[in-house]
């Protein structure tokens, strides 16, 4: 669990302060750490590690059946990776929400049957800090800062093979699509995987492992936040 009473120390590779401004002077307003990363990358498990309250930005898929899916070239599959597939506009809506007023209404998506099977109210109780995570959490980078929602935006990165192989061993425990769309996804991304990491890093995404980002969540819990328009960064 992340231990927010503590404010880190170390490297600037750890914590660029840079990319942060102190507001430990004033009171904390809500902010929202954006966690993106392919698929598979272990998000949700670093998610939970913070003790934040988490935001499953995967529960604004849209449903099978709306005209807007894309497809993924060349084949009848739906491209569940393309960011068209995706409501950034209700999830931002919703991060602004929770930062305003602590609790938001949220829909209950099923992957397995690519549909919202109902509605549920997240709140964040009295946390200044909480965590928004999901693939296409880079494509709301730009706008989270524009409203002054963003605490930071981290992309997380490893090994495509790990990565493969953590992927299709979760979805297949989860009866998330049939075997052979899994593989046919599986991969797809592995290939692409670089460039995933590098496109989430262009939309301002800081590129790191696990460790890194839990000093970066624990410099956002002790007052930082990102000052500025996110700029395009290397993996």
């Amino acid at each position: 669990m992340l231990d927010t009473n503590s404010r880190p120390e170390g490297s600037p590779a750890r914590v660029n302060a840079s990319h942060f401004c102190s507001v430990s002077s004033q009171p904390i307003p809500t902010r929202v750490v954006l966690l993106a990363g392919p698929s598979g990358s272990g998000k949700s498990v670093l998610a939970a590690r913070t003790g934040l309250p988490v935001l499953r930005l995967d529960d604004f898929y849209k449903e099978t059946g709306d005209p807007t899916l894309p497809r993924v070239p060349g084949s009848t599959d739906i491209d569940w990776d393309s960011a068209a597939s995706w409501d950034a506009e209700a999830a931002v809506a919703a991060i602004a929400e929770l930062c305003r007023c602590g609790r938001t209404d949220v829909p209950v998506y099923d992957i397995a049957t690519s549909s919202r099977t109902g509605h549920e109210t997240f709140h964040i109780e009295r946390s200044p800090l909480f965590v928004a995570e999901g693939i296409f959490a880079a494509d709301i980078v730009r706008r989270c800062q524009e409203l002054g929602l963003l605490a930071d935006a981290l992309c997380l990165r490893g090994r495509p093979t790990t990565t493969f192989r953590r992927r299709l061993v979760r979805d297949l425990r989860e009866g998330r699509k049939s075997v052979p769309f899994l593989l046919r996804r599986g991969w797809r991304l592995m290939r692409a995987e670089r460039r995933i990491v590098a496109r989430q890093t262009a939309l301002g995404a800081y590129p790191c492992g696990k460790e890194e980002a839990l000093g970066r969540f624990a410099a956002a819990a002790a007052g930082r936040c990102r000052r500025g328009a996110p700029a395009a960064r290397t993996p």
